[in-house]
């Protein structure tokens, strides 16, 4: 651990239990706001899948944060301290956007791939999917609880457990008030305090630190660290070179295990069905970019000046360098932030890492909850279960996971396995069923028989290769032999790669399928009419139908008929449109950032000049600030009419005008969240048809 505490105990326990509760309570007022002047109701379709209507800001706010692990800030700075600026890639996302439109266009009405995997294949597929599913879940929460909780403990001296038990609680209870609308919201405010805290960093270290205070600066004192203690496998053993074996390998590593963890993750599936049809292809392509610049530039940063200060008084553990167990542990960032700014480099990393570690676990626990509530409870428990009771299975599995996932945590804490072997780990036990599971919706000819098996065989053969080639090359298993470069390379690479080829031989050993798409439409929502009038300010009976029945009358034949034949064909070809574009967009974005930028700068074996550094720092500090646009300013623009009426709203209860609001809600009822995405939606496609019997007959007379 570092040597010197920087920050009390209290401190820790203030941001993780009284952040935790500030967010909780903002997130519980925000339910009632959105209740009352939006009539928002959290259903259990709301709560998995928020109406279906998220613009494309919320999107990629929501793609950055989910993204933006633990794991993300503090393992780029580890490699960077490590092995110099080379690995990382955010193509994951960016081709996940061609995979979220092709479900929505095939399987408009699911709430997890999972059901998609079910429709096609049946009960035993299913289940090897939600073995995946739930591993990959598992894997993600751990990495954030042991990375957040090594680092909570190294700044503040709080109990490891106690981190490991306490970093959930508040994501917890806002997570059960909001559902997956709770994950967006705090997502939203989770990103704006992480890309500001980077932002800080980045000023420091380059424009206003009394240590460092200039690229030209971070440079000389990196390039002098290369010469005093060259890289091995590195260009000149420089850290500034993307010629680097270990980085190289690294970069491998994260692609296949992010892979992974992006496509099997139903976090992000939840995402894609969430969003509006118009804002997937946007909404995931840009979350992608605006990703990209947080682990480039808080690797350049941190992890560089790291390596810059490691010589310094300043740094916290001089004379002495990190050790290997802490640079596993994630501590690189926080040292080198407490080296250039002190406490207030604490602070900031200490709050950087708690947004981090709690908007993805939010994103987490939304993702269990809708596998336990639709994919087993409804599934295999109680298919005609109502709304209600699916809404109470996810906030127990929520409850559960959370408490299953900190005492593992705290397992792994106690076994001496870090947050960086999981992170390599990750790929090797997931990463076989991402072929199969994006061909269940790209291609009607894969069979029963390679869904099944090769994920299965794709892991075995990773695990065995993974093993085979540690015992090979050091003559021993145990937790620092598997961790080595080659055999973590080994175990990936097979684990990912290996479908390509049991996929096809089995498929033509037993014959494509030649799978009918229309039978995914069959997939349905849940019928939550009784819910969504219980919830009505004024609950009805059967026979006092007419309020909520009136609001559908009221915007019938300007919703009603466009939505259910103008709108569906309109979705129909706007999705056609934007999984032709998401094709040809992912394939110029895997060509330019797996191919054109890095593959010339390895090969050319390139040190960085001071000049070119220079460059480096403030093209990422550029593209920073256009995240910062896209994931900060441009989802208030999209959202503004919402926000305007519902501070409006608030204006008119606190000056005594509710006469006002309530006689806006009457008068324009096609406004109100709960006719827009529950009555329109639901009662009016499967409860009222006899309104539109109504309306025909009405013009008939007309």
């Amino acid at each position: 651990m570092v040597t010197e505490i920087p920050l009390p105990q209290g401190a820790g326990y203030a941001v993780v239990v009284g952040l935790g509760f500030v967010f909780s309570l903002g997130m519980i007022l925000t339910t009632f706001v959105l209740r009352r002047y939006q009539k928002e109701i959290i259903t259990a379709e709301e709560f998995v899948a928020a109406g279906r209507s998220v613009k494309t800001g919320l999107i990629a706010a929501a793609v950055v944060s989910s993204w933006t692990w633990a794991a993300t800030l503090l393992q780029s700075c580890t490699q960077v301290y490590k092995n110099g600026v080379s690995g990382g890639a955010t193509v994951q996302v960016i081709l996940f956007a061609f995979i979220a439109i092709k479900a929505k266009q095939r399987a408009p009405e699911a709430h997890t791939y999972l059901e998609i995997i079910k429709a096609r294949y049946g009960t035993v597929a299913h289940s090897v999917y939600l073995f995946f599913a739930i591993a990959t879940n598992i894997l993600v929460t751990a990495m954030l609880l042991t990375g957040g909780s090594a680092v909570i403990s190294d700044l503040t001296g709080m109990n490891t457990v106690a981190a490991c038990y306490l970093l959930p609680v508040g994501v917890v209870v806002y997570t059960l008030f909001g559902g997956i609308k709770a994950t967006f919201l705090t997502d939203y405010a989770h990103t704006i305090a992480i890309i500001v805290i980077i932002l800080t960093f980045a000023f420091t270290t380059y424009a206003t630190s009394d240590l460092l205070g200039s690229p030209s600066k971070v440079w000389d004192l990196v390039m002098a660290a290369g010469e005093k203690n060259p890289i091995d496998g590195n260009a000149d053993g420089s850290y500034l070179t993307m010629n680097s074996r270990s980085g190289g390998i690294f970069f491998v590593i994260n692609i296949v295990g992010n892979f992974g963890t992006v496509f099997l993750d139903n976090g992000y599936w939840n995402k894609a069905i969430a969003s509006s049809p118009a804002a997937a292809l946007p909404g995931y392509i840009f979350g992608g970019l605006a990703w990209f610049a947080v682990p480039w530039l808080v690797s350049t940063t941190m992890g560089l000046a790291c390596v810059a200060l490691e010589n310094n008084p300043a740094f916290p553990t001089y004379p002495n360098p990190l050790t290997s167990e802490q640079v596993s542990a994630g501590l690189v960032l926080p040292s080198a932030a407490v080296a250039m700014m002190g406490k207030g480099g604490a602070v900031a990393a200490l709050i950087m890492v708690f947004m981090a570690v709690t908007s993805a676990s939010s994103a987490e626990f939304i993702a269990v909850s809708s596998i336990f509530s639709y994919d087993i409870y409804k599934g295999y428990i109680n298919p005609n279960a109502s709304g209600k009771k699916i809404i109470m299975t996810s906030h127990i599995s929520v409850i559960i996971f959370s408490l299953v996932m900190s005492s593992f945590a705290t397992g792994l804490y106690y076994a001496g396995i870090s947050m960086g072997y999981l992170y390599e780990l990750m790929g090797i036990i997931i990463s076989g069923a991402v072929f199969p599971a994006t061909m269940t919706l790209l291609s009607s000819k894969q069979n029963v028989h390679a869904a099944i098996w090769s994920p299965i065989l794709a892991t075995g053969f990773a695990i065995m290769s993974w093993l085979i080639c540690t015992k090979k090359q050091f003559g021993a298993i145990s937790v620092d032999s598997t961790f080595e470069d080659n055999a973590m390379l080994t175990g990936n690479v097979v684990a990912l790669l290996s479908p390509l080829i049991f996929v096809p031989v089995l498929t033509f050993a037993f014959g494509p399928q030649n799978f009918d798409w229309d039978i995914l439409k069959n997939i349905k929502r849940v019928d939550e009419t009784e819910e969504i009038i219980e919830a009505t300010e004024e609950p009805v009976k059967d026979s006092e139908f007419q309020p909520i029945k009136s609001h559908v009358t009221a915007i019938a034949h300007d919703i009603y008929e466009e939505k259910r034949i103008t709108a569906a064909k309109q979705e129909e070809e706007l999705l056609g449109r934007a999984s032709k574009i998401a094709g040809y967009t992912c394939l110029f974005m895997a060509i330019s950032l797996l191919v054109v930028w890095p593959m010339p700068m390895y090969g050319s074996k390139y040190v960085f000049s001071k000049k070119f550094f220079t460059g480096w720092v403030v093209v990422g500090i550029i593209w920073m600030f256009i995240s910062a646009f896209i994931v900060i300013i441009y989802p208030l623009w999209e959202g503004r009419h919402g926000i305007y009426v519902s501070m409006r709203g608030i204006y008119w209860d606190l000056s005594g005008q509710t006469w006002k609001l309530r006689q806006w809600q009457n008068e324009h009822p096609e406004e109100l969240h709960v006719v827009q995405s529950q009555v329109s939606a639901e009662i009016a496609d499967e409860r009222l048809e006899g309104i539109e019997q109504a309306i025909e007959s009405e013009s008939k007379k007309e």
